[in-house]
């Protein structure tokens, strides 16, 4: 205990033997152990008394889309990052579309490092992208240190990241899977698509039809099919169609390599509640029925699905028209996460320690971040700090993101982030934060 520089004590830590009173020693960024609540403190080390505040470790987003460089007009690492800081969120991987370039060579991935470097308020990994014609590079970029790669099976919405065909699929996941590397993919059919319902206007109704249950399903079946068939590893993104949770939960007890992510604004909003012509709803897959949300949480207490992450997704505000045909599909929750979860997690009969897991421990999981989510001796000193019984009401002025645009506003949610601790450091309390301390991460070899 002589080189502990800090100790965090708290009636409530969240740690992997369950909640209890703690205090949590940290050396060198590093915790040190998890002592007694009343250990003694040794007198060089600073105590943080947490009171019965809630620690829990730091929250990791496998899912975000920052758009910088290219289009930081829309977001950016450094307003991204502190919206992060500020929802407990202490690591992001970053997707590799919606900037430009694209994460789809070294040399883009190198770029966006660059960019990144001096402006990053938490820790920051990336996935590479899976392209039609970028086959050769998916080893280089794995070598570079990405977690994996991104696919569409249906168009992605800029021209500059197309989707891959069945054929195509194919070979990017041979490719992927002989360095045994992940694919994760945004699975949408795009025959289905084409052949829904299209119509433009501000009636959500409308949007929801253009992007059926059998989109989903039916482009997750394949995907299972060509996983199985190559012994491949896949991960599913933002599962919004119960529909496919069965054939799901099949192909895991076949052993097919498949994780399944969904999103909050699926968990906790529902199309019943949608205004018409309020874009900020708008994403894709769409967010479905009460019903369908219904078996959304069952398959997260069961295991079907794996864990939870935002797909923070923004634009700018004149993008998000009364149109849901055009309007810029994408919800920005990174800030909101954490407390839109808990507020529902909580309505549902979960404590915060499913919440913990579903967005912290099996999402470091996912990308093999063995240092990060949980609070154990010899993990990364990640920790938020929350107040789980306090409620706001969620002002967009008050949201660090960029274009403060939010599916949320308005509504009152259980769960105040007090502070986030990255690596021993508090990097954002009471709406004020440090300068940018976050490291740019490689997937671990």
């Amino acid at each position: 205990m002589s080189d502990v520089e800090l100790v965090l004590r708290s009636t409530r830590v969240i740690t992997p033997e369950g909640t209890r009173a703690a205090s949590v020693a940290v050396s060198g960024g590093t915790i040190t152990a998890v002592l007694p609540y009343d250990a003694d403190v040794p007198s060089a080390a600073h105590l943080e008394d947490l009171g019965d505040h809630v620690l829990l470790p730091g929250l990791v987003d496998t899912h975000v889309h920052v758009n910088d460089p290219g289009r930081t007009e829309w977001e950016g690492f450094w307003t991204a990052t502190r919206a992060a800081a500020a929802g407990g969120i202490t690591t992001l991987v970053d997707m590799p579309l919606n900037s430009l370039p694209p994460t789809t060579t070294v040399e883009n991935l190198r770029t966006k490092k660059e960019v990144a470097a001096d402006k990053a308020h938490v820790d920051v990994g990336f996935w590479g992208g899976a392209l039609p014609d970028n086959v050769k590079d998916l080893r280089p970029l794995h070598e570079a240190g990405v977690f994996g790669f991104k696919a569409f099976l249906s168009p992605s919405g800029v021209d500059e990241f197309p989707h891959l065909d069945q054929d195509r699929l194919a070979q990017s996941l041979a490719e992927i899977t002989s360095f045994g590397g992940l694919l994760i993919v945004h699975a949408e059919d795009p025959h289905h698509l084409d052949a829904a319902p299209r119509h433009s206007g501000p009636k959500y109704a409308d949007f929801l039809a253009s992007r059926p249950r059998d989109a989903e399903d039916t482009a997750i079946a394949q995907l299972i099919a060509q996983a199985k068939r190559l012994r491949a590893r896949v991960h599913i993104l933002h599962l919004s169609s119960s529909d496919a949770l069965p054939m799901i939960a099949a192909a895991k007890a076949e052993g097919v390599r498949v994780t399944v992510e969904t999103c909050p604004h699926y968990l906790t909003l529902t199309a019943e509640e949608v205004p018409d012509g309020a874009s900020e709803f708008k994403c894709c897959p769409p967010i479905r029925e009460s019903a369908n949300q219904d078996l959304l949480w069952q398959a997260l207490a069961d295991g079907t699905i794996d864990c939870v992450v935002t797909d923070h997704s923004p634009s700018t505000a004149d993008l998000k028209t009364d149109d849901f045909a055009t309007a810029w599909g994408g919800i920005s929750g990174l800030q909101l996460s954490l407390p839109a979860v808990w507020t529902q997690a909580r309505r549902r009969g979960h404590g915060l320690e499913d919440v913990v897991e579903w967005m912290s421990a099996r999402t470091a999981a996912l990308v093999g971040l063995g240092q990060k989510g949980a609070i154990e001796a010899g993990r990364d000193a990640d920790f938020a700090v929350l107040a789980p019984d306090e409620t706001f009401t969620v002002d967009p002025a008050a949201l660090q993101h960029r274009n403060r645009v939010t599916a949320y506003a308005g509504r009152t949610l259980y769960g105040v982030v007090k502070s986030t601790w990255l690596r021993g450091e508090r990097i954002a309390a009471g709406g004020e934060f440090a300068e940018p301390s976050g490291q740019l991460l490689t997937r671990p070899s």
